[in-house]
């Protein structure tokens, strides 16, 4: 019982946290809030990002700002189809005075990391991605190179503009633990920027926001995770999520075991962020259609019928039964 009330003051504290967090980011974008919740349930479960939507629906600052208020080692890398593998993890240089070769880190070295337009670059520099993202390292030249514990990749990239650029492979998709849609804003939302960029007041400059939790209070978050109780009637629910992806008809390949793991990483992540230490079913229901989306290749007849990952996956959700 000590243990469990020792948890919760945690638990007070954090809520406080992620409230601020919540409040900082509302300050400069608008609505959007399904998305920013699912963002920080992505991150608080130590896992990487994939943002989609056409341009200027604020994926870049969004992921800019979540960035700027952990605060930890920021970069960003714009990819382009001719961006080679030294150009995002660098290169070795042979230096004159001590006559040895010194390693020149590229942005791929830092904490925090926006991958804008991460489907425009060539496969060989996705591949570059492929190690870092699974293996938190990177190898270079017989070398090699650890990355921090907060290692978060954040990527963007735009579903419509087809020109230019190169599909990301099932295998690099899957190690995103989630992708997340943004779509427009709704009439009222759009008038609220209308209104804060036409009075200019409103405006808050990236540049003037300060940190509003430390690396190491993210760190210690990210561990309390573990402690999320998780009842089994609720991992059948998530296993048989899965197995409905795989024996679905409208599913040409289904999802495979590290879905179900994100799935419970997440689950777990967003109940925290509800300020509870137990996962409930309505948590595995919100975090599973964005942990599935990107996981599942449809066939040709449900694409046909203009079906998308996500609908299917709703529907897929629903024909499991819901655990008492």
């Amino acid at each position: 019982m000590e243990e469990n009330r020792e948890q919760r003051v945690d638990l007070t504290f954090f809520s406080g946290k992620i409230q601020e967090l919540r409040d900082r980011i509302a300050s400069v974008v608008v609505g959007q809030e399904q998305t920013v919740d699912l963002l920080l349930t992505a991150i608080l479960a130590d896992g990487h990002v994939l943002i989609e939507g056409v341009p200027g629906v604020a994926k870049t600052l969004l992921a800019r700002l979540v960035a700027r208020l952990i605060d930890a080692d920021f970069s960003r890398v714009q990819f382009t189809p001719d961006l080679m593998p030294s150009d995002v993890l660098g290169t070795t240089v042979f230096n004159m005075k001590t006559n040895d070769f010194d390693f020149h880190r590229g942005p791929l070295f830092a904490e925090v990391i926006l991958v804008d337009e991460i489907n425009r670059a060539p496969a060989k520099t996705q591949a570059a991605l492929f190690e870092v993202m699974e293996e938190r390292q990177a190898s270079i030249d017989g070398t090699t190179y650890p990355m921090g514990a907060l290692y978060t990749i954040l990527a963007t990239q735009n579903p419509v503009e087809q020109e230019g650029t190169y599909k990301l492979p099932e295998a690099q998709l899957d190690r995103f633990l989630m992708k997340i849609t943004m779509g427009y804003p709704s009439l009222e939302e759009e008038v609220d920027i209308l209104e804060r960029h036409h009075t200019n007041a409103a405006l808050v400059k990236l540049e003037d926001i300060a940190p509003a939790i430390t690396k190491e209070e993210l760190l210690s978050l990210r561990s309390l995770t573990k402690q999320v109780f998780v009842d089994r009637t609720l991992l059948q629910y998530i296993a048989l999520i899965v197995q409905q992806t795989r024996t679905s008809k409208a599913v040409y390949l289904g999802a495979s075991p590290r879905a179900s793991v994100a799935m419970l990483q997440a689950s777990k992540a967003y109940a925290l962020l509800q300020g509870r230490d137990f996962v409930t079913p309505e948590d595995i229901k919100f975090v599973a259609p964005n942990v599935l989306q990107h996981r599942l290749i449809l066939n040709a007849e449900a694409e046909m019928e203009g079906y998308s990952p996500v609908k299917v996956t709703q529907r897929l959700i629903d024909k499991v039964e819901v655990p008492k």
